[in-house]
C-alpha cells in the first residue's frame, strides 16, 4: 500500500509534523496470537526481553524507556479485520491493551502521550 493510499495518512502526517513518532501496526494476514505478538514486536521495535504475551506487551507499552524520545507516539492499526474474524478474543484483548496504555500515558506526566487510531474495516 502506498503512503498516499494509507487509510490513516492524514493522521500520520499530522503526527509526524508535530514531532511525534508513528508506529504502524499492520495486521494484514495476522490470524494467530503468535503472529500478532510478532507483528507487535516488529512494529514497536520491542526489546529482546519482550515475552510475547499480553502482560509483557502491556508492560512494554507503559514503560517506553527503550524507545527513542519523541513529542508523543501515535499507533496506527490497520488490516485488523481478518484477525477480528479469526481470533475475536485476541483482537478484543489487543484493543484493551492499547486503550489501557493510551489511558496510562494520558494520566501520567512522566512522558509523552501515546494515542491509538484504528483504520475502518475494509469493505
Amino acid at each position: 500500500m502506498t503512503e498516499d493510499a494509507h487509510p490513516l495518512a492524514p493522521a500520520l502526517a499530522a503526527a509526524e509534523q508535530a514531532g511525534w513518532a508513528v508506529v504502524r501496526l499492520d495486521l494484514d494476514g495476522v490470524r494467530t496470537k503468535a503472529r500478532l505478538m510478532d507483528a507487535c514486536a516488529a512494529a514497536f521495535a520491542l526489546p529482546e526481553w519482550f515475552g510475547r504475551n499480553w502482560d509483557a506487551l502491556a508492560d512494554c507499552l507503559t514503560d517506553l524507556s527503550w524507545l527513542p524520545g519523541a513529542g508523543g507516539r501515535l499507533v496506527a492499526v490497520t488490516g485488523w479485520d481478518g484477525l477480528a474474524l479469526a481470533r475475536p478474543g485476541d483482537w478484543e484483548v489487543l484493543q484493551e491493551v492499547l486503550e489501557e496504555a493510551a489511558a496510562y500515558w494520558r494520566e501520567t506526566e512522566e512522558g509523552p502521550a501515546l494515542e491509538v487510531v484504528v483504520a475502518a474495516a475494509r469493505a
